[in-house]
C-alpha cells in the first residue's frame, strides 16, 4: 500500500510526497482507513512508529475537505492533547509540515512560559490545537479557549495522560468536549488498567494494536552491567569517555537524580544537561536543541520529558536507573534504532533493581546479554552472584509504627 492508495486530499499527497512519505508504516496503514471513516480509535504501537501521522494525516484530511476553512474566524476544529511541551512542538511542527499546501493553521500551547504570544495566535484563530494539559485548562479558565465547533479530538501518549498525575485534568477536559466528536487515543504502552479507562472515555471504538516481532527494536543492541548504586556514576563516566563522539541518551528514574548525573559528570569535565519538569521551558528547549544538532553529546532525562525526544542519529540509550515498569524499557530503548538505524542501549543494574530486570526480560522474552566485568565491580556485582542469588525482598514496614513517627514528627 502506498499514501496513494488511501485516496487522500491533493494538498495532503503533495505534503508527505516532500516529506519524502511513500509506503505508511503499520500503525498508520491500519489506523487511516478508520479514522477517515469517522469512527473513534484507540491506537497502540512502539515508539518511532509514526503515530503523529497516523492521526495527524487523517484529521486533515477531514479539515481539507471543510469548505470553510479559511473563511471568516477561524475556530478550533480538533485538539491534540499531550504530556509534555517537547512533544507537543514536535507534533505541531509536524502537522504544519503535512498541512503545508492548505489553508489550515495550527498552534501549540504549554505552560512555563509567558501566555501573551500564545494568547495572541488564538485570537487570531487556529483550526487545530496542540498543548499540554495545565495550560489548556488555564486558558479555557480564563475564557480563551472554547470548544463548540470542536470535531476531533487526539490524547497522545495515552499511558500518561491518564496515569494519575494527569488523569484529573484529562477528566475537566473531557467534560468540556462537545459529546458529538471523533476521538482518538494513541499510545506506545497501553497497561490493562489503563485500557479500561479509556474505555469509559472512549466509548464504542475501533483498536489498532501493532505489535513488533520483539518486544524490542531487532536492531538495537542491548546489554546489562552490575554495578553497585555507588560506582553508576564512575562506570558512566567511563562508557561516555570511551563513547565521547556519540550522541547518548542517559535516562534517571527522578529528576531530582538526574540534576545529580549532570554534577557527576560535569565534575569529570564532561558537559552535559537535564531535561525534566522542574526545569523551566526555555533551559528544556535550549538543551534539547543543542542535543539534536549535535552542539551537546550527552542529554540526561526523565522518562516523561523524553516523550518528544526525536533524534535522527541517536547513538546510544543508557538506562543509568532501570525502569520500574518493564513497558517503559521498550519506550526507552526505541530512542536509539529509529527507522533504517541501528542503535544501541546499554543498563546499569545494582542490586535492588534486579526484580525489574527479571520483569523486563519476561516481557520481551529473551535475556538480556551479560556485558562481563568493568573497571568499577565489587564483590557483590559478579555475574554469578547477581544472576544465582538475587536479593531477597525488604521486609514490609510497621505501618503503625511509622504512623506513629509521623505523628511525633507533627507535633
Amino acid at each position: 500500500m502506498t499514501f496513494k492508495d488511501l485516496a487522500l486530499e491533493a494538498p495532503i499527497l503533495k505534503a508527505l510526497e516532500k516529506q519524502g512519505y511513500t509506503q505508511p508504516t503499520p500503525i498508520q496503514e491500519q489506523a487511516i482507513p478508520i479514522l477517515l471513516k469517522g469512527h473513534d480509535l484507540l491506537g497502540v504501537a512502539q515508539t518511532g512508529t509514526g503515530k503523529t501521522a497516523a492521526f495527524g494525516i487523517p484529521i486533515l484530511n477531514h479539515l481539507c475537505r471543510d469548505n470553510n476553512v479559511g473563511k471568516g474566524q477561524r475556530k478550533i476544529k480538533a485538539l491534540v492533547v499531550t504530556p509534555t511541551r517537547e512533544l507537543a512542538i514536535q507534533i505541531a511542527e509536524n502537522l504544519t509540515a503535512y498541512s503545508q499546501f492548505t489553508q489550515l493553521r495550527n498552534t501549540v500551547i504549554f505552560g512555563g512560559v509567558k501566555q501573551a504570544q500564545q494568547v495572541k495566535s488564538l485570537r487570531s484563530g487556529v483550526d487545530i490545537l496542540v498543548t499540554t494539559p495545565g495550560r489548556l485548562l488555564d486558558l479555557m479558565s480564563q475564557g480563551y479557549i472554547t470548544f463548540r465547533d470542536l470535531k476531533y479530538v487526539v490524547l497522545d501518549e495515552a499511558d500518561q495522560m491518564l496515569d494519575m498525575g494527569f488523569i484529573h485534568d484529562v477528566k475537566k477536559i473531557i467534560a468540556k468536549l462537545p459529546p458529538k466528536r471523533q476521538s482518538l487515543f494513541f499510545s506506545a504502552t497501553m497497561p490493562k488498567t489503563i485500557v479500561e479507562l479509556s474505555q469509559k472515555m472512549l466509548g464504542e471504538f475501533q483498536r489498532v494494536t501493532i505489535k513488533p516481532e520483539q518486544a524490542t527494536a531487532e536492531k538495537v543492541e542491548q546489554g546489562v552491567y552490575f554495578v553497585s548504586k555507588n560506582n553508576k556514576p564512575k562506570l558512566l563516566v567511563h562508557l561516555l569517555e570511551q563513547r565521547s563522539s556519540d550522541s547518548v541518551l542517559v535516562f534517571s528514574r527522578t529528576k531530582h537524580g538526574a540534576n545529580k548525573i549532570v554534577k557527576k559528570l560535569d565534575q569529570a569535565g564532561i558537559r552535559s544537561a537535564a531535561i525534566h519538569g522542574n526545569k523551566s521551558q526555555n533551559m528544556r528547549q535550549k538543551a534539547l536543541g543543542d542535543f539534536k544538532e549535535g552542539k551537546l553529546k550527552v542529554l540526561i532525562a526523565t522518562d516523561i520529558a523524553a516523550r518528544g525526544i526525536d533524534v535522527d542519529e541517536l547513538s546510544l540509550v543508557i538506562n543509568y536507573d532501570l525502569p520500574n515498569v518493564s513497558e517503559t524499557y521498550v519506550h526507552r530503548i526505541g530512542r536509539t534504532g529509529r527507522a533504517n538505524a541501528s542503535g544501541i542501549a546499554f543498563s546499569f543494574c545494582m542490586a535492588e533493581e534486579r526484580p525489574y530486570l527479571k520483569d523486563i526480560e519476561k516481557l520481551i522474552k529473551q535475556q538480556l546479554p551479560r556485558l562481563g566485568e568493568h573497571p568499577f565491580m565489587e564483590e557483590g556485582d559478579s555475574i554469578e552472584t547477581m544472576t544465582t542469588n538475587p536479593p531477597k525482598k525488604a521486609r514490609p514496614k510497621n505501618r503503625n509504627f511509622s504512623r506513629a513517627n509521623r505523628s511525633k514528627k507533627r507535633r
